[in-house]
């Protein structure tokens, strides 16, 4: 009845191995698709930096990349100590865990708090950036994010295209233009002379509001994959306590 006791106690140790073996592996991926998500998102929206007064994209960009490796390192050490049951290296795993978990947390409750101070700043920052700093010397920058911004989203005008009226760019002698030609819907070299809608895009609520809806976009995708990773984390929080316990019965 003992040796019976013992080889269904060995069993029962050798599945939450493999069983949290597995978990390591759809962590690390896991790992690898926050580090992905964070590059795109440095490397493709980062143009958008120029026309915030805060560093919203940048961060978070630099965050997802950090937590990426964090947890691909986590997994790491979640095989090995899974691998050669050392009970030491399952406690610094399940601590790692834990510090994550909790990080997700006060990383979600800072989004939502930050998407709402963006909301207003976005508001109030985005009109005069775009009247003021539009293709002036050494805000190449802004002028490349807001051609990006109004060619991208096809919106013309942080409300709307009569926004460009009190731009400092349009009202200057050398200019022809009405509005820049990137609110153009076929741009050209000097296509915003007229500004008719059947020539540059009338968009209601201008590209703020297109802006506000990619930064939502943003934090549903940053949301979605935490939402997943946490689950993923109370799953091996939850293996690793019961293999914890049954590598501190087992006998040596």
């Amino acid at each position: 009845m003992e040796a019976q006791g013992e080889r269904t106690h060995c069993c029962g140790t050798i599945c939450l191995k493999y069983l949290l073996f597995l978990f390591n592996i759809l962590f690390w991926l896991a790992g690898g698709a926050v580090l992905a998500v964070g590059v795109w998102a440095m490397v493709e929206k980062s143009d958008y930096n120029s026309l915030l007064n805060s560093s919203f994209y940048s961060v978070s960009a630099y965050i997802l990349i950090a937590a990426g490796i964090i947890v691909i390192v986590t997994g790491i050490i979640g095989c090995c100590a899974t691998l050669k049951e050392m009970k030491s290296l399952l406690i610094v795993y399940l601590v790692l865990l834990l510090c994550i978990f909790l990080l997700e947390i006060i990383a979600g409750v800072l989004a939502y708090v930050t998407y709402q101070e963006l909301d207003e700043e976005l508001r109030h920052h985005l009109k005069v950036t775009m009247q003021e700093k539009y293709q002036q010397p050494g805000e190449e920058s802004v002028t490349q994010a807001v051609d990006k911004l109004q060619r991208e989203f096809k919106c013309c005008g942080s409300h709307n295209s009569s926004d460009w009226r009190d731009c400092v760019w349009i009202q200057s002698a050398e200019n022809e233009r009405l509005v820049p030609d990137s609110c153009c819907k076929s741009p050209s070299e000097l296509c915003g002379r007229r500004d008719h809608p059947s020539n540059i895009y009338k968009v209601e609520g201008g590209c703020i509001m297109k802006l506000e809806e990619f930064i939502l976009s943003q934090l549903y995708i940053i949301g979605a994959v935490g939402i997943g990773i946490a689950f993923l984390q109370l799953v091996g929080m939850m293996f690793t306590c019961c293999l914890h316990q049954n590598l501190k019965e087992d006998p040596y």
